[in-house]
């Protein structure tokens, strides 16, 4: 389920097909082809998980995404294990800023499709694919290199990357899982400047380790939108 002109809107423009379209009649007036069921702002409070609707809310069907082996020589992130919805939607977010098109995450990572990671993706899950997959067996068939955020890992800064690859992230508390721990090829540090919080939150290292990739200059200027 999605709320919001921008979200609903993001995935109609991506292909996306409602199978039940709700919108009061500002929205519909600006979408006149748009086949909805009108709706008024009371009704649509009743049936929101937002505190303030805001104008349309949308029931899509959830896409399958197929995952292409061997893997294509490019930027994925892997998630493992991550709880939070808002984190999860944040980094969906991210991804799409950053041109990472495909994100793996484990089984117990949370449902990206819960409306509180939809929403919190402003949109972006719609061009972004969301894969659930075994991670472990993942990382053990590609032949792309394998980066992880780690207390023991070397400074991103000071550390060589690569413009394809896979970048492990792991759970709000514990971090990457020991399994998955083992199969990193390439331990990252984020290192901390002042000796104080004990971690960075998850999607917030998640924006540092990306832009750190895409910083390097691995692909032509033309590529990026100022």
């Amino acid at each position: 389920m999605a709320e919001g002109p921008k979200v609903v809107g993001d995935l109609i423009e991506c292909g996306y097909r409602p199978r039940h379209l709700y919108a009061v009649e500002k929205w519909i007036e600006s979408h006149p082809d748009t086949n909805v069921i009108t709706v008024s702002e009371e009704e649509l409070k009743k049936v929101s998980f937002l505190q303030h609707p805001q104008q349309v809310l949308a029931v899509f069907p959830i896409p399958n995404a197929d995952m292409e082996r061997p893997l294509h020589p490019q930027l994925y992130l892997a998630l493992d294990g991550v709880q939070d919805p808002g984190n999860l939607g944040t980094i969906i977010r991210i991804a799409d800023w950053f041109g990472i098109s495909t994100i793996f995450c484990s089984p117990d990572t949370a449902d990206a499709w819960n409306p509180k990671v939809v929403q919190a993706t402003m949109g972006s899950i719609a061009r972004v694919h969301i894969i659930i997959t075994d991670l472990a067996k993942l990382m053990q068939e590609t032949t792309l290199p394998i980066y992880g955020t780690l207390l023991n890992g070397e400074s991103i800064y000071q550390k060589t990357l690569t413009e394809e690859g896979i970048i492990v992230m792991g759970n709000e508390g514990n971090g990457i899982s020991a399994p998955i721990r083992r199969l990193i090829q390439h331990r990252l540090l984020i290192p901390p400047f002042h000796k104080g919080a004990e971690s960075l939150n998850v999607a917030i290292a998640t924006a540092i380790t990306c832009s750190e990739f895409r910083r390097r200059g691995l692909f032509p200027r033309e590529r990026f939108i100022f």
